[in-house]
């Protein structure tokens, strides 16, 4: 079992891994060089946190080995866990400053080929080593100026692990201090529907503005590359170049290029100025980063936009007698067998009006009090007697009843609790448009290799910060104890004892100050003092923002209703008279069979066949009905040209509202003749 439990989590992990990529990278179009480094960096930050707590209980079962023979169903053998650790955390330092810094210059470079892409990377990672390089030669320095300590190539090992930890400190109360009151915060504000919808009209109005930026700024780019294609004709040197723009473009706009395109004017007859490799490469980047941002932006817009009318919809159902959820918008694929036999409409209404808000909030108390927890025991850990730390005192029970099970489980409970604290900062964190984790697909491959970058550096000293809170890490504790495989690899602190005594110990007490600022919102009220738009609910600019989101949901749920309501018609008209084209072309033929029968028997009864020629079963008013509804379809107004202006309506009133079929019988008028 000691293997079982082990790669189990390998696979585990490996699969929860793949999800997120899933989730947030796209598959089909970005590099897979990008996705691989992603993957990886992810993947390894993700096991160091499921295998700790294995580690943890086989250190508690080799302290405890000389009172008692019990040891966990977990247990690993000696000498694996060593070279587990060695492996996974040098791999994940070589992604974090190494590999993917260069993969990020690699991949946001707008190069036409493999050379010039890795030197434009290379340069613009001159200055990022260097300054790795600035900070490891001055602790270096320090060190060899030390008269009691003796330079060896475990202490320069230290050295580097320490430096790269120390900076990862830094950021990681950062992102805790924000995490541990705004997750709990984020649960309680969801059970508060009506928040939660205000809020997202807020939402629905900045996006509209960044949607409307980004289609502007695609425009642009767009126009510079049809002015570049234009003037750079087919027999060109730098044209291939331009090939490689145009199919990064969207497509309706590679359509409009080609058709503008003269390919056979040559370029030497006339002294045109031409653009420079460079001014292409620079184009290039541009159009990459336009048409990312406006395929983000126009998904990120359906999703709100779905999101606010379904919660509207839970806001009409609140006071529904029947018990049932009703949609505004039925969707339009068939229910699965999970909606049609368990979340059936009354289930469905159960939970999302009565359920699902108390839900929100039992959970978000429970977070509130490990987050509180987390504090305390932040501020106290470094005091071994008496114990504070409540985390220690928790796991220091479950070793005297040798109770391994329950110490995997409360290290798993906590350690997922922190990360899922820190990492949640790092997926919500938006940086402007140069870093920004978007779902659906829809994150570029600079943000994803951002985040790897991230989670590589925050997973060593976050796992530490751990150790540290349950008394396993004997540099802060200063206990003799069993170390952990995983706290051997990191070497002493000791080498630099002003931070493993001081920086180590007082700094995660600021996490108090940060946890204060984030629940008064004193940086959301900085930035938008500042002149950037948050949600803040004393603000005239906010309030004016919701009024204008709730305007735009408004008019896209008229646009929407009325696509249904055409689409209705038709399937209505359809249902009840059938084709109409198809009924009129199976009577043409009748009546030519008709004809052609009577032509045939004109001499044998004349007076019979006249009267026969002339008449027509049914009444009048009958094939009156039919010949009217053999043309007639239903009106399909077109939603983008209907504008709440007057003088608009007025001069494209001719695209407003027409007959389906008028457009196609202008060219078939005479095929009944």
């Amino acid at each position: 079992m000691s293997g079982a439990a082990l790669g189990i989590e390998i696979v585990v992990v490996f699969f929860l891994a793949l999800f997120l990529l899933h989730r947030y990278g796209d598959f089909r179009k970005q590099q897979r060089m990008v996705l691989f480094g992603t993957l990886l960096a992810w993947y390894l930050c993700f096991l160091i946190v499921f295998i700790l707590p294995l580690d943890v209980s086989t250190v508690s079962a080799l302290w405890n080995s000389q009172k008692s023979c019990h040891k966990p169903w977990s247990y690993i053998p000696d000498g694996i866990m060593p070279v587990f650790w060695r492996v996974v955390y040098w791999t994940s330092q070589c992604l974090t400053w190494l590999l993917l810094p260069f993969m990020q210059s690699y991949a946001r470079s707008g190069g036409f080929s493999i050379t010039g892409k890795i030197k434009t990377a290379l340069i613009e990672n001159a200055i990022y080593y260097g300054t790795y390089l600035l900070i490891f030669g001055s602790l270096l320095i320090y060190v060899a100026i030390h008269p009691k300590w003796h330079l060896s190539w475990y202490e320069l090992q230290t050295i580097g692990i320490t430096a790269a930890n120390t900076w990862g400190l830094f950021l990681l109360v950062l992102l805790l201090g924000y995490g541990l009151v705004e997750i709990p915060r984020s649960y309680w504000n969801a059970s508060r529907r009506g928040h939660l919808l205000i809020k997202t009209y807020f939402k629905a109005a900045k996006l509209m503005t960044e949607k409307a930026d980004a289609e502007e700024n695609l425009e642009d780019v767009m126009e510079e590359v049809r002015k570049v294609s234009e003037s750079i004709k087919y027999n060109h040197p730098l044209r291939k170049y331009i090939d490689t723009i145009l199919r990064k473009c969207p497509v309706d706009y590679q359509e409009k290029m080609g058709r503008n395109m003269d390919d056979y004017e040559d370029f030497d007859d006339k002294q045109n100025t031409y653009p420079s490799e460079k001014s292409l490469v620079k184009l290039h980047k541009q159009v990459i980063y336009a048409v990312q941002r406006h395929n983000r932006t126009r998904v990120q817009w359906q999703i709100l936009l779905q999101q606010a009318i379904h919660l509207e919809d839970v806001a009409k159902n609140e006071t529904s007698s029947t018990h049932q959820f009703v949609h505004s918008f039925p969707s339009a694929e068939p229910p699965g067998w999970f909606s049609r036999y368990l979340y059936t409409p009354t289930v469905e209404w159960y939970w999302e009006c009565l359920l699902k808000q108390w839900f929100y909030r039992v959970l978000s108390m429970v977070l509130t009090l490990f987050s509180v927890a987390v504090v305390w025991s932040e501020c106290t850990f470094f005091s071994t007697r008496p114990v504070l730390s409540l985390f220690a005192v928790f796991i220091q029970l479950a070793e005297r009843d040798y109770n391994y099970l329950y110490i995997e489980m409360a290290c798993f409970v906590t350690i997922f609790f922190l990360c899922t604290c820190v990492y949640s900062t790092v997926f919500r964190i938006r940086v402007f448009n140069y870093y920004y984790l978007a779902s659906h697909h829809q994150t570029d491959a600079y943000s994803l290799q951002f985040s790897g970058m991230l989670f590589c550096r925050l997973t060593p000293p976050l796992c530490l910060n751990f150790l540290g809170l349950i008394h396993m890490d004997s540099a802060i504790s200063h206990q003799k104890k069993e170390q952990t495989a995983y706290t051997s690899i990191m070497g002493s602190m000791r080498v630099l004892s002003f931070i493993a005594n001081g920086f180590y110990i007082y700094y995660p007490m600021l996490i108090v100050i940060l946890c204060i600022a984030t629940y008064f919102s004193l940086g959301t009220r900085c930035l938008n003092l500042l002149g950037f738009q948050q949600f803040v609910g004393d603000s005239e600019m906010t309030s004016d923002l919701i009024d204008e989101g709730k305007e735009l949901i408004r008019r896209e749920k008229r646009k929407r209703q009325r696509i249904e309501d055409g689409e209705n018609r038709r399937r209505e008209w359809k249902e009840r008279y059938g084709n109409p084209r198809d009924d009129y072309a199976a009577r043409n033929r009748g009546t030519h069979a008709e004809m052609k029968e009577t032509s045939y028997s004109d001499t044998a009864n004349p007076t019979a066949n006249r009267q026969a020629k002339y008449s027509r079963g049914g009444s009048r008013a009958e094939r009156d009905c039919i010949e009217l509804l053999q043309d007639a379809e239903p009106l399909d107004f077109n939603a983008d040209s209907l504008t709440d202006d007057p003088l608009e309506a007025d001069s494209s009133r001719h695209t407003g509202g027409r007959y389906l079929s008028m457009s196609s019988s202008r060219s078939r008028i005479f095929d009944d003749v």
